[in-house]
């Protein structure tokens, strides 16, 4: 018997993930950002979108609390579509402690439909105290 070695079975068993990228982003998989306020013009920094650039069995999204202090605040998660319609796959209120993470998913793929996007979207205009809290946030597509 061979000590050290993972049976090619155990290998298997395991998706395969890899990071997606942001929309627009600087070429980093993880997005810092910080709450912030509504607008009665113009785009809030709500929500982040990340590129599916090929088709996965699932995914994984991805938050960690980087403020020092906490705050109540809603996250939600979306899968969109080709056809431009969309998927709420979740919607939680946090209140994290510095530094905790937390992952929603896997959420499988939808057969028939061709995923383009992953959406983070965090802020809320009925939550004035959590404005300026720091984050960072990720999505994985997986396979397996």
């Amino acid at each position: 018997m061979l000590l050290g070695l993972a049976s090619p079975l155990a290998a298997q068993a395991q998706p395969q993930c890899s990071f997606l990228m942001p929309l627009g982003g600087s070429g980093d998989p993880v997005v810092s950002k910080r709450v912030g306020p509504d607008r009665l013009l113009g785009r809030t920094n709500w929500n982040t979108d990340f590129v599916v650039d090929r088709p996965f069995t699932s995914y994984r999204f991805f938050f960690t609390a980087t403020s020092t202090d906490q705050a109540t605040y809603p996250v939600r998660g979306y899968m969109r579509f080709t056809d431009g319609a969309s998927l709420r796959l979740f919607d939680v209120t946090l209140s994290p402690p510095q530094g905790t993470g937390r992952m929603f998913g896997p959420f499988p793929a939808v057969p028939g439909r061709r995923t383009s996007l992953m959406n983070f979207r965090i802020g809320s205009s009925t939550k004035p105290g959590a404005l300026g809290f720091s984050y960072r946030i990720s999505v994985q597509g997986c396979n397996g």
